[in-house]
């Protein structure tokens, strides 16, 4: 058996994973006492928003257009946005908590909703699948803050069960820039200028790829734009945005 932590907390827990048992706990969205972080009658009940949505960007559209107007007027960086959910309840909240509560337990479920909305887009769009999934890259600083960048934590979850493979070391973020709740978009573009940068061991892996670059959540979409821009210039070929969440406007999100 795996060597156990000498942490009686931890060591029963490893003890419970390799029998793949588990004690069980309270559902975080009804509080139903069941086994998983979010109960399946939740999943159910709230996976799935069928929005008609930007191709582009994944923003709601009320018309028929493939393409919303800002991406008409303004096409980014990347080529097209999948989107598994609607920030709205009840996940604005558990995302909130995974993100800057420390609950990375919910890593696993929201990984899980991500992975089966993207298999079902797959399936329905015919999308070409990517080479490389790369996650937003947090600052060193903000990292050692949160003790662990949330994009990360649903990358290496959802490239195996997509069979993408996921790699975190090709793209960092050189600069610390301040939150970007509550900047405008254009305020949004201009904290990011020069923000991310790719590692030597991207500049070799990325040239004439297909990449699909991976965050929580898109609000207005100019972190994924200034990543995927900085990835093209290293010699991606197309660039997917895959997205946990996508705000049905342009209020800020966390």
């Amino acid at each position: 058996m795996a060597f156990l932590s000498s942490r009686p907390v931890l060591a029963w827990r490893a003890f419970a994973a390799a029998w793949r048992w588990s004690p069980g706990s309270a559902c975080q969205v009804c509080a139903t006492w069941q086994r998983d972080a979010v109960c399946c009658d939740c999943q159910r009940r709230f996976r799935h928003t069928r929005r008609h949505r930007c191709r582009c960007c994944a923003a709601p559209l009320a018309s028929l257009s493939e393409v919303c107007g800002r991406c008409v007027l303004r096409p980014p960086a990347f080529d097209q946005t999948l989107a598994a959910l609607d920030y709205a309840y009840p996940w604005d909240g558990l995302i909130t908590r995974f993100k800057f509560g420390g609950a990375c337990e919910l890593a696993g479920p929201l990984a899980d909703l991500m992975s089966d909305a993207l298999w079902t887009a797959a399936e329905q769009t015919g999308f070409e699948p990517p080479d490389v999934l790369l996650p937003v890259p947090l600052s060193a600083a903000r990292q050692r803050a949160r003790g662990y960048n949330q994009a990360w934590e649903l990358a290496r979850r959802v490239g195996p069960a997509l069979e993408v493979p996921a790699q975190a070391r090709w793209v960092e973020r050189v600069l610390d820039t301040p939150h970007q709740t509550g900047l405008p978009r254009a305020g949004r573009l201009l904290n990011l200028r020069g923000a991310f940068a790719v590692t030597a061991a991207g500049r070799a892996g990325l040239a004439g790829r297909r990449v699909a670059i991976l965050d929580d959540v898109m609000t207005t979409g100019a972190t994924l734009d200034a990543l995927a821009a900085t990835v093209r210039r290293a010699g991606a070929t197309a660039v997917q945005s895959w997205v946990l969440a996508r705000t049905v406007s342009d209020d800020a999100a966390p």
